[in-house]
């Protein structure tokens, strides 16, 4: 729990840094409306492919693990475990790629 709490602290401020610098700085009512759209629309891209890819590669980082030390427990369970462990991957990896298509739409709305 440490370690994801360090990797959402400094994506967490740069987020605030990003949100409040737009604000600051912005120039007229009607152009800073648009320009800091189009910057959370990018942000929100590369947060959902991110996301998406940090997660994705720690579900299968762990799934695999777990299969492999079942397989190494019981080398006979080796067909048991090995197709239960490629379906549970392809369901961690639609969900991946369900991040990519969100990040696709995002980024044709800029």
């Amino acid at each position: 729990m440490r370690r994801v709490a360090k990797l959402f602290a400094p994506l967490a401020a740069f987020v605030l840094t990003a949100l409040s610098s737009a604000t600051a700085f912005a120039q007229g009512a009607a152009p800073a409306a648009a320009d800091n759209s189009k910057g959370l629309i990018g942000i929100g891209a590369a947060l959902a492919i991110g996301l998406a890819a940090l997660g994705g590669g720690l579900g299968q980082g762990r799934a695999a693990t777990a299969a492999l030390e079942g397989i190494a427990r019981n080398p006979q369970a080796s067909g048991k475990v090995f197709t239960p462990m490629i379906v549970g991957l392809a369901f961690i990896e639609s969900l991946v790629i369900y991040g990519l298509i969100i990040a696709i739409i995002l980024t044709g709305k800029l």
